[in-house]
Formats: C-alpha cells, structure tokens, sequence
C-alpha cells in the first residue's frame, strides 16, 4: 500500500491552487474532477520542513500540483508529448509517484513573489537559468530553490517551480485507482 498524504491546512501551513484544477493552465481545460493535493509521505515530511523555511522568512508555499495520478499525465503528454516540460507517462512522471510538487512563494500578503514568468511556463523563460528575467526575480527564484533543496528536494533545470525527491524512480507511478485520491472522477 503506497502510503498518500492528504496536503491541506492545518497541517500544512500552504495555499493548495491546483492549476490542472481549473481552465488556466497551458492546456486550457481542467483535467482533474476533483481537485485535491497529495504527496507520498516521503515528500510530505521534506514538505513539512519546506514550509517551516519558508515561515522563517515571512513567506508562505502556494502548490500548483503534487501528485498527479498516471491518468492525468496521460493527458498532459498527449496534448504537449515535449519531454523537455512534460515526462512520457510511459517511463512515469515524479508527480505520478507522488514524489514531485510544483510551487510558488508568497508574500505575508499573500501575493505571490514575482519568479519572472508563471508557473508553467512551457518555455526557456521557466528555466531556473533563465535570460533576460531581473535580478530581483532571479533572487526570488534562488530563494525558493534554496528553501527546497534545504528541505531535501531536487529541482528540474527547465521549470523553477517543480521540485522532486531525489531518486523518484524507486516509487511506483499509480493510477487514480491504485492511489485512491477519487482525483480524477
């Protein structure tokens, strides 16, 4: 049994905004029916740390996706099948495996840090080493990796807001089904 964290207040100290919960994502349509936040317990506990770095700083994590059953990522690549931005569901996603969070940092205000470019930006702008962003998004984006890799996170090159476990492979990528999340209905 694959052991699945539920992500929500007042556990976790974090807005939950699942952009593949609604229309505004770059493929235009919601792809959840059900819109919640998971993350294997392993990631969830690296999370935990994350958030606690953050609030040191005055700062909140607002999550865009976590886990994403295999369904979900079955949709994502056959409307976008670049795997630069999207991973084959063939060899699996870390979001399938539930070992991947995609995030933002927010002000005491709430309003998000300006990071030069939104979450998923399925472009060279949203990589971390991206030309032509200001010094001061750049710093906020040195900002998030600094608190992620600081909780034990790994971070993609290409996308400054998708951190993962390191070694994601040694969990099993599950369906909606499998996890039990009911995401997908």
């Amino acid at each position: 049994m694959t052991l699945l964290v539920e992500i929500s207040p007042p556990r976790f100290d974090v807005i939950v905004d699942l952009v593949y919960g609604h229309d505004d994502n770059f493929m235009g349509e919601s792809i959840y029916g059900n819109a919640r936040c998971f993350l294997h317990a392993d990631a969830a506990a690296c999370l935990e740390l994350a958030v606690g770095y953050a609030a040191e700083q005055d700062l909140r994590l607002k999550i865009t996706d976590a886990f994403r059953p295999s369904e979900a990522q079955w949709a994502l690549w056959n409307h976008t099948p670049n795997p630069d931005y999207v991973a084959d569901p063939r060899r699996g996603s870390p979001h399938s495996r539930g070992v991947a969070v995609d995030v933002t940092l927010l002000d005491v205000d709430g309003r998000e840090l300006d990071m030069g470019g939104p979450v998923d930006d399925l472009t060279a702008n949203g990589h971390h080493d991206a030309v032509g962003i200001t010094p001061g998004q750049r710093a906020n984006r040195f900002l998030l990796l600094g608190i992620m890799t600081a909780a034990g996170f790994d971070w993609y090159v290409n996308e400054w807001w998708h951190y993962q476990l390191f070694a994601p492979r040694r969990y099993p990528v599950l369906s909606d089904r499998a996890a039990g999340t009911g995401m997908m209905v």
